[in-house]
């Protein structure tokens, strides 16, 4: 095989003759909880009981963990592993390399800290990369003249900064990221560069953090910079005109670092909002930048990154290359999907925030069947899949003319043109938002641009290398873990109830396994229903001793026992392949409860409400802003369980009233004297609510026991316990 036949990247599968092997007993085990559960009826042993709606109920609920379960089979059974060989690429692309325009979006710069952006900003501007084709564009929402000025700071210690970390290899390129991992360098030369820019940078992220506690930028500062003028009338976050301001011109030769060198085109922009306007949150943030991105620097690949995700690996663009250049297969894929990585994960993963799951089971099994979902953030685009364009073989026969990185207008013009595309009414009779660009009207407008974009034949790439390419920032308390959990399955069961559903949209134009794969996270939220009722009913009837299950003896407790015995095992050994420790699985399998019970359910309602036309679409951003105590309790993995709300107060019910059953059927069986005998007949409702109680213990340490700011608040507790009495004396 000649050089120039040697594939940029290799695919490799993984043998699941023995996982299949255990997922077919598996399935007979559900298959025969179903027979049993219709014998049962067939025989007419619960029709005219008073266990009958309870029984019924319990079997409906296994009809759905049996249905779910098959779903969720479709990302283990076909994993696929990808590799890339960098060296190959450079040999025979490294001057035909294209132009490549990264998008960062921010929204508010009291929950995402102006210094924490500009390291994301600074991280992919010194990417190992050609400087001239490479163009970093920040998108703030919020039209924040804090978020600008933070942006201008780092636009001059750029000038620095890059030539630095390329001078000596440096890892990670994100200031903040680098100079906490390392500390003064041995050798002299390296010392004395090192200490000029940590002291560089320490003075900028001052000046910026300054600013940012008062709340305005020094007017000093606005006299310095013309950019400052847009924010003279008093514009808000909700109401503000469209502004767009070429910081460094790549194409300007005056635009060098202190070596001389080009510096990659650095672009802010804040579209236009009104408040009779809907903005279509991130989506028409999204929208807007590839339209002013297309003015100015035109890239063939756009990386979307979220304003907390820093690059961890400066040879990321060249592994997401090798997979659009690949000779034989690069022209089908649309985008190529990284990791999303978190650097403030605890030893035991607190709140499951890691998503290792997800990242390291779930998406190679997506890759198998065509490609993984768009995750909003750390993915690589090719910009005319994001453009609406059709998979065709022959696409780059049909490329427009307006090649990348070639322009004849200087920066103002370009600015005043680029000001045009991004008004409230440019959209207005335009295919935006639906066959253009980012898809409208959904919470997770990733999730379903990607999908279409699969359904229009192209296909995506899931890379997962062993250098981990992003690192950001995890939610460090319950309750903002449950708020971004709630607002992710709003979004994808959104989708299911829309006309994109996968079954419907995806048929015939996605694999069936993909479709299966999508609808996993469509179907989170309607999750909550057998979940909300295995932890209140089989714990109400224990407490009332009407048995649900076959008893210890009988020949029905087998596939009982066998489901639940081979997959708690299973996903133990999973958890353990992925390298989360036994504490972690089992914070996984706590936060994975407080999910379905506190974030799917209000999910559900609010899509119930949107499709009804009741309730509206809203974006909520996570806050990456915790109070000092709050970050003490986290990296001390103690929860933090947050103010007084709906959520926290059913979380807080269900645990109480499942102590209270565990106790008064523990008291009932003592005082019995055919004691063994209950717990035969009652075995099962006994496991249930006896985990429950035990996964629940570090709740009843915040609602009785602890007193720092991360308890259970008073109000709560008692509202909780009270509601937990009350469900109690339910009668069956």
């Amino acid at each position: 095989m000649g050089e120039r036949d040697e594939a940029l990247f290799e695919t490799r599968g993984k043998g699941r003759s023995a996982y299949k092997v255990f997922a077919g007993s598996v399935f007979v085990g559900v298959l025969m909880i179903w027979v049993y559960r219709v014998s049962v009826i067939l025989r007419g042993e619960i029709n005219g009981t008073a266990a009958s709606w309870p029984w019924f109920g319990v079997f409906g609920a296994e009809l759905w963990f049996g249905f779910y379960w098959i779903l969720t089979q479709s990302v283990r059974w076909n994993p696929t592993f990808r590799f890339t060989f960098k060296d190959r690429l450079s040999l025979r692309y490294e001057d035909k390399l294209p132009y490549v325009d990264v998008f960062v979006c921010t929204a508010d710069p009291s929950i995402e800290p102006p210094s924490m952006v500009i390291n994301t900003v600074l991280s992919v501007m010194s990417y190992d990369y050609p400087t001239e084709k490479l163009s970093v564009y920040l998108s703030d929402d919020g039209g924040s003249e804090l978020t600008f000025y933070a942006l201008l700071e780092a636009s001059q210690f750029a000038k620095s900064w890059i030539p630095f970390c390329k001078k000596f290899s440096l890892e990670p390129r994100s200031p903040a990221a680098y100079f906490l991992r390392t500390f003064e360098p041995n050798d002299a030369v390296f010392a004395a560069e090192w200490i000029a820019i940590k002291k560089l940078y320490e003075e900028m992220e001052n000046r910026i953090n300054a600013a940012t506690k008062v709340g305005k930028v020094p007017r000093n500062i606005h006299e310095q910079y013309k950019g400052f003028v847009e924010w003279e009338t008093g514009i808000t976050a909700k109401d503000h005109q469209a502004i767009v301001q070429i910081l460094i011109d790549g194409k300007d030769e005056t635009s060098a670092d202190i070596e001389g060198s080009v510096l990659p085109t650095l672009v802010y922009m804040a579209r236009e909002k009104r408040l009779n306007r809907h903005h279509n949150f991130k989506a028409g943030a999204m929208n807007s930048l590839i339209r002013i991105s297309s003015e100015i620097s035109n890239g063939e690949i756009i990386l979307t990154v979220d304003c907390d995700m820093y690059s961890n690996n400066s040879e990321t663009i060249r592994d997401a290359l090798c997979f659009f250049m690949d000779e034989e297969k690069g022209h089908e894929y649309a985008y190529v999907q990284l990791t999303q990585n978190f650097d403030n994960i605890t030893k035991n993963d607190i709140y499951a925030a890691s998503l290792k799951t997800l990242s390291k089971v779930d998406f190679h099994g997506l890759d198998g069947y065509g490609g993984p979902l768009y995750t909003g953030s750390c993915c690589f685009h090719r910009r005319e899949s994001l453009s609406g364009r059709k998979f065709s073989k022959d696409w780059k026969k049909d490329m427009k003319t307006n090649k990348p990185g070639q322009r004849e207008a200087n920066s103002d013009t370009l600015e005043a043109k680029c000001r045009s595309l991004i008004t409230c009414s440019f959209e207005d009779n335009t295919e935006w938002g639906n066959e253009i660009g980012l898809k409208y009207g959904c919470p997770v407008e990733d999730v379903i641009t990607g999908l279409s974009i699969q359904c229009r034949g192209w296909k995506s790439v899931y890379f997962n290398p062993s250098k981990i390419d992003f690192f950001g920032v995890a939610p460090m308390t319950l309750s903002q873990t449950l708020v971004q959990h709630k607002r992710w399955s709003e979004g994808d069961f959104q989708i299911f109830l829309s006309k994109f559903n996968p079954f419907l949209f995806g048929h015939g134009k996605i694999q069936f396994g993909l479709q299966m794969a999508y609808s996993i996270y469509c179907l989170w939220a309607p999750c909550f229903l057998p979940i909300l009722y295995y932890s209140i009913i089989p714990s109400l009837t224990l407490l009332n001793a009407i048995p649900l299950f076959p008893k210890i003896s009988s020949i029905w407790f087998i596939p009982y026992a066998y489901v639940i015995i081979t997959t708690s095992v299973y996903s133990i050994v999973e958890a353990m392949w992925i390298g989360l420790s036994l504490k972690a699985w089992w914070n996984e399998k706590r936060i994975w409860l407080y999910k379905r019970l506190a974030s799917y359910p209000f999910a559900f309602l609010d899509s119930i409400l949107k499709v009804i036309g009741v309730n509206k679409t809203t974006f909520i951003v996570t806050s990456k802003v915790v109070e000092e105590d709050a970050s003490g309790r986290y990296a001390k993995e103690i929860i933090d369980f947050g103010p007084a709300s709906s959520m926290l107060t059913i979380l807080s019910m269900i645990a109480i009233f499942n102590l209270l059953c565990l106790v008064g059927a523990l008291k009932r069986m003592v005082l019995l004297d055919d004691g063994i005998g209950v717990l035969s007949t009652l075995f099962l409702q006994f496991v249930i609510c006896g985990l429950i109680t035990i996964i629940n213990l570090p709740l009843y340490q915040a609602m009785f026991l602890r007193r720092d700011g991360g308890r259970i608040p008073t109000s709560t507790a008692v509202i909780s316990v009270s509601l937990a009495l009350l469900v109690c004396l339910i009668p069956l």
